[in-house]
């Protein structure tokens, strides 16, 4: 085996990567290379580079594709841009604007990993005739003993992606590679300057590719012009607290700009579309305890059913580290449930729950799916009193 775990010497491998024009992509490109795989770069363009071609926090755009182009000349290999803008609009941008009118906090990333780059982009790769397809996520994958590979969290906590990827199917995850879920961030520039590449020192993409300066409420007005129903504010008791012009413009937990007065902080509780209406409520009346999920992918060996009572970790946002949890099958909706240890603030409908074995630096990644509805402790309670 060499190191990609493929029966082959590495000139006799074809390794397409994945390359967004970072320093991540960019040192796998060049750590192939070196090891004398044969190498293919190719880079997306997702959307309009137009409006984003110097703007720092991108990726997948104007000055990303020429960097990722650099990169590629630099070290001898060949180079494609794909032009996936259709792709990207349908699959990711809809579907974004989409959710958040339905009173839900999409994650667009989890989106285009699940549809654009692990569907369509790998198809293109074994169209090259490729035996893999490498990108530079922060993530693991190891040979499992029954068969197929297994995901796990990377050796860097601080840059750990395995929430942003639980939705690549068994399948695809045969034919991925992920080199650097086995290094942290520094050694990833070091490799970068022995490399000789320009990214070295380029920063980290942090905002949405299609949302500049993440002003998020823009992007959907724009696309979906009656985004903007005005509504009405009210508390838990249904009161009218004051007005708003849009459910876009809240998310489940927010806290500041709500525009209403009280004698004590106010929270965003839920949204209703419907009605379009905003709920807010003390920090109190946000503790979730029970999640039920949606479009599950599962990972794990054996039946998610089978798995009903089992103590696991969860993570209901990608900035905090999983925490313990409960998995329980709903024979009767035909569906996941989270029972969570212990309650947790603002988890909000169209976030990803992403599943692990154990609370772990290393665990391993069992699946997980998008979060439909939750069961505040408050609700809890008014279901046992009734």
């Amino acid at each position: 085996m060499n190191s990609l775990d493929l029966p082959k010497s590495p000139h006799e491998t074809r390794v397409v990567v994945a390359m967004s024009g970072g320093v991540d992509s960019s040192v796998v490109a060049g750590l192939l290379k070196r090891e004398g795989y044969d190498v293919v770069g190719v880079t997306l363009q997702l959307y309009d580079h137009g409006a984003a071609i110097h703007r720092k926090g991108a990726c997948c755009a104007g000055q990303d594709i020429d960097d990722a182009r650099r990169v590629a000349e630099v070290l001898g290999i060949p180079h494609y841009v794909l032009d996936y803008e259709d792709r990207f609009r349908e699959a990711v941008i809809d579907r974004f604007a989409d959710s958040y009118l339905a009173g839900e906090t999409p994650i667009p990333c989890i989106e285009c990993n699940r549809s654009v780059k692990f569907r369509d982009l790998l198809g293109m790769a074994h169209d090259l005739g490729a035996d893999a397809l490498a990108t530079g996520h922060y993530v693991a994958s190891r040979p499992q003993a029954g068969g197929g590979r297994g995901l796990y969290r990377a050796l860097d906590p601080a840059r750990d992606q395995s929430y942003f990827l639980y939705a690549t199917t068994p399948a695809q995850l045969d034919f991925l590679r992920f080199p650097l879920g086995e290094m942290g961030k520094d050694e990833t520039r070091r490799l970068a300057r022995d490399l000789g590449l320009s990214v070295a020192e380029k920063a980290d993409s942090q905002d949405i590719c299609f949302v500049p300066q993440g002003r998020y409420a823009d992007v959907i007005a724009k696309l979906r012009p009656d985004a903007t129903r005005p509504g009405e504010i009210v508390d838990l008791e249904g009161r009218a607290l004051g007005r708003h012009e849009g459910i876009i413009h809240y998310t489940v937990g927010q806290r500041r700009g709500l525009g209403v007065a009280a004698g004590a902080p106010l929270y965003v509780v839920r949204l209703e579309p419907e009605t379009a209406r905003v709920v807010v409520g003390p920090r109190e009346a946000l503790a979730t305890s029970r999640i039920r999920l949606d479009d599950v992918n599962w990972l794990g060996d054996g039946p998610m059913q089978e798995l009903h009572g089992a103590d696991i970790a969860v993570r209901v946002r990608s900035t905090r580290e999983p925490r313990p949890a409960r998995l329980d099958w709903n024979v009767e909706a035909g569906c996941a449930e989270i029972v969570l240890a212990t309650p947790e603030d603002g988890v909000s409908p169209g976030q990803a729950c992403v599943i692990y074995a154990d609370a772990s630096e290393r665990s391993r990644v069992l699946g997980g799916g998008t979060i439909r509805r939750v069961q505040t402790l408050a609700a809890e309670a008014d279901a046992r009193a009734a």
